[in-house]
């Protein structure tokens, strides 16, 4: 038996969402697929979109090259993401608890582990570039960056993307306006000062890169943006009423993540081409290095851009964190949930913050390791979303037994296919990772793992593909079978 679930009302006082694997009642459902617009905008729009333009050119790409590189890579991963969310629409769940149809009920708690680690994970990244670009800004203004200056930093990053994670759907939902509409204006800002420093000519000049450069930063590009955020796209459209437009739901999810880091890499390219020194700064301070082309007023506003932007990405992290702890069998409170993870975060942020650069290069090389997995993961999810024609059946999304199955030995057999081809088509970067240097065990076909495709990230891609099209050539005549079978009564909430 299942009874309603205590979600939060459309009102203008934010309560403390309860809901955490629940399925979402039609009663309760709100908002209009533009909705979608503003945390999508909001997390991606962070200034480090202006420093990739310096990661991608350190492929060796000219600017053409870059511009097509990034609008592919980018369009195309966050569409990605636009097509999961319709499952949020028709089904009214978490994203891990929606993929359940396609991997078993207890077969996708590996996944839901695996998007645990990787949400936590780059929160805490999140979270630490927050703190250090906060002391990097205070220091040029001449208030110092001692521990002190980190640590209130920390105190006031962590109240806001905690207190979010914790309070829920309502207040992010808030949260992210406010950061829209903040950073949008003073990035515009920061457009307008700089726009000096770009000469146009020396960007033209740069010299194309080889095929398998240019592929090596189209992966880059799909990994850094929506294949980051594909495991949790449909956390925010679980909300909207099953009705709405699945043509809206895919434009406002891909349209509002995507317009932001189009604008900044398309600018950051720009200055990065123009200047090799502020390039070369930036690979090694992402955020700081962009200080040093402002005038000193600017400073302050320059920092609060920075500061929202990684806020507004980490927000969305911690609050899919939660949910999908909770859908790895862990029976806690949504809210607890986010809690737990926000304490790991803030710990894992004192760890990297004080303890040196060379964790943080490691932990982001071991986080790109599981992005693996989790791209083959999406290729079946993305499948699964396309090949379903009818919505889910609730109870049998949290029942073993039910139409989905427990373990479904076929599309475990796909993931972990696409995950064994992934992760030989990857390499480790990092002398210090010594641990992961059993990856790229197939690069011996393409070159080896010094040859031009070494820095392509080809396993990615492969994982993707393999998981997509295992389980649309595969999995087809299982979906059928499990959309013929009797409809039940409309469930609103987990047993």
């Amino acid at each position: 038996m299942v009874e309603p679930t205590d979600v939060p009302e459309s009102t203008s006082v934010i309560k403390v969402e309860m809901a955490g694997t629940d399925i979402i009642a039609d009663s309760e459902r709100k908002g209009k697929p533009a909705s979608l617009f503003w945390p999508w905008f909001a997390a991606n729009i962070s200034v480090l979109g202006i420093s990739y333009g310096a990661w991608v050119l350190d492929f060796g790409i000219s600017f053409a090259q870059a511009c097509i590189a990034g609008v592919i890579g980018i369009v195309f991963s966050f569409f990605l993401c636009g097509v999961v969310a319709l499952a949020g629409k028709r089904g009214g769940a978490p994203t891990m608890v929606l993929a359940r149809a396609a991997l078993g009920v207890i077969g996708n708690r590996l996944a839901a582990v695996l998007s645990w680690i990787l949400t936590v994970g780059w929160e805490t990244v999140l979270t630490s570039l927050a703190v250090m670009a906060t002391a990097t800004i205070m220091e040029k203004l001449g208030a110092g960056s001692g521990t002190g200056i980190k640590l209130v930093a920390l105190g006031v990053v962590a109240v806001l993307i905690v207190g979010g994670g914790v309070i829920g759907f309502d207040l992010i939902m808030k949260m992210q306006t406010v950061i829209t509409v903040v950073t949008g204006v003073l990035t515009i800002g920061y457009f307008i000062l700089t726009f000096s420093h770009i000469d146009m000519t020396t960007v033209w000049s740069m010299g194309h890169g080889s095929t398998q450069a240019f592929i090596g930063a189209l992966v880059f590009m799909m990994t850094g943006f929506g294949l980051g955020w594909v495991n949790m796209a449909a956390d925010y459209s679980r909300y909207l009423p099953r009705e709405s437009s699945s043509g809206g739901v895919i434009w406002w999810t891909t349209f509002g993540a995507a317009v932001g880091p189009l604008l900044l890499l398309g600018y950051g390219l720009a200055l990065a081409g123009s200047d090799e020194k502020l390039r070369a700064g930036i690979s090694g301070d992402p955020i700081g290095e962009l200080t040093t082309i402002l005038p000193t007023w600017y400073l302050l506003p320059f920092g609060l851009v920075a500061i929202l932007g990684l806020v507004g990405g980490a927000v969305l992290d911690i609050y899919s964190s939660g949910l999908a702890l909770i859908s790895a069998g862990i029976p806690i409170p949504r809210p607890v949930a986010a809690a737990i993870d926000g304490l790991i975060m803030i710990i894992g942020t004192v760890y990297i913050v004080f303890g040196g650069s060379t964790f943080f290069d490691i932990f982001q090389q071991f986080l790109m390791t599981l992005g693996v997995p989790i791209a083959a993961w999406a290729g079946i999810m993305l499948a699964d979303v396309l090949l379903r024609r009818k919505n889910y059946a609730d109870a049998d999304l949290f029942n073993p037994r039910g139409r989905y199955g427990s373990v479904p030995p076929l599309p475990m057999a796909i993931m972990l296919a696409g995950t064994f081809v992934g992760w030989g088509f990857i390499k480790n970067q990092l002398e210090a990772a010594k641990f992961l240097d059993w990856l790229g065990y197939f690069m011996g076909a393409v070159g080896g793992k010094d040859g031009d495709w070494a820095y392509a990230n080809l396993g990615v891609l492969f994982a993707l593909v393999i998981g997509f099209v295992g389980t649309v050539t595969l999995t087809r005549s299982r979906v059928r079978v499990q959309e013929a079978l009797a409809a039940e009564p409309p469930a609103v909430a987990a047993p």
